[in-house]
């Protein structure tokens, strides 16, 4: 139980990082589907 409960922080330092990059990539997908929405309702009002 020991060795468990001193493996923790060493987990914890190396999933918060990942999250982060996950959440950026999240951000970024986001972004790239609002610029396609925007120019394909522009494409079709004949813009």
């Amino acid at each position: 139980m020991l060795r468990r409960l001193s493996l923790l922080p060493l987990l914890v330092i190396l999933v918060l990082p990942a999250c982060g990059t996950v959440a950026g990539a999240g951000r970024d997908l986001q972004a790239a589907g609002k610029t396609i929405t925007q120019e394909s309702r522009a494409v079709q009002a004949g813009n």
